[in-house]
């Protein structure tokens, strides 16, 4: 029954994201589940996978436009009303050992992994500070806090991601908004065949084992919870 208002995924095309989407638009808690990514076509399908649901809409946006942000932003709250929840899915990853990174690999990085994120975070929070409530959840990574040697670019920025959730956790806790980092380990992904194309995705977790913990954060029963970086790994049995 629905009880809340709207939520936004982003990279709600694909893995995580789109696992995500379909799991809360089931739960049927908010009123709108705003899938964001600039691939229309993939969010359609997400929307199919959810088996087309009327509370469902594809709003295809390329996050690396910082600056068209703010105006997503106001259409879906003009288009669907207050937000209650935001997460943060959307992210990059250009693999490469520190001699081989350079400076536009590494701007990429952190325009889609933490510039994005955090102006998301900003603009949201902004509407949910007049309503004084809502909650927003990080993706980040378990590279985000050890060591991976290889990945300087994507690693640093799911640190910084980390430090911009556990920062707005202080900050925004005025306005009644909650704040989750979740930091996924070995995950079946498009963005962790990347990181490691020998691997078979059928060993390790599943997107919508992350799900599955983003969806608890978003109800009551993730309301003890605060600030926390929030790590989760699953081994499938044998």
């Amino acid at each position: 029954m629905t009880s809340k208002g709207a939520c936004i995924v982003t990279g709600a095309s694909q893995g995580i994201g789109r696992a995500t989407a379909i799991a809360l638009a089931a739960k049927r808690e908010y009123s709108s589940v705003i899938l964001v990514s600039r691939n229309l076509e993939k969010l359609e399908e997400t929307r199919a996978l959810a088996g087309n649901p009327d509370n469902m809409f594809a709003v295809p946006f390329d996050l690396e436009e910082l600056e068209g942000i703010p105006a997503m932003v106001s259409s879906v709250v003009e288009d669907h009303g207050d937000v209650d929840l935001l997460v943060n899915v959307s992210g990059y990853a250009d693999p490469k050992p520190l001699f081989e990174t350079d400076a536009r690999s590494l701007e990429k990085t952190f325009r889609v992994n933490v510039f994005a994120l955090t102006l998301m975070c900003r603009e949201v929070a902004k509407n949910m500070r007049g309503h004084r409530h809502g909650k927003i959840v990080n993706i980040a990574s378990t590279a985000g806090s050890t060591p991976r040697p290889g990945w300087i670019s994507y690693s640093s920025s799911k640190a910084a991601v980390i430090s911009v959730s556990q920062t707005l956790t202080a900050e925004l806790a005025e306005y009644g908004i909650k704040v989750y980092c979740v930091s996924p380990g070995r995950c079946a992904t498009d963005l962790r065949r990347k990181l490691a194309p020998e691997e078979d995705p059928a060993t390790i977790m599943q997107p919508e084992h992350v799900a599955e913990i983003i969806a608890n954060l978003s109800g009551d029963s993730g309301n003890a919870l605060d600030g926390q970086d929030i790590v989760v790994r699953y081994q499938p049995r044998a």
